[in-house]
């Protein structure tokens, strides 16, 4: 598993769905359609992405960090 950061490329919005998608070995498209899906079920999906996008640092900040 690779450290959980958002993409610099291949994001669409805010690269959480390609951040989880790279940590858990599946492709970006597989892990949107999921969020979308997930959409379908009452509950906090959109919070908790906004959450992620809020959260998770960008790529090129965690590269400079180390």
């Amino acid at each position: 598993m690779t450290r959980l950061a958002r993409p610099t490329h291949g994001r669409m919005i805010g690269g959480v769905c390609a951040a989880l998608a790279r940590r858990f070995g599946t492709s970006a498209t597989t892990m949107r359609v999921i969020f979308l899906l997930s959409c379908l079920l009452p509950g906090p999906q959109f919070l908790l992405y906004i959450a992620l996008w809020i959260l998770l640092p960008s790529e090129d900040k965690v590269r400079t960090a180390w």
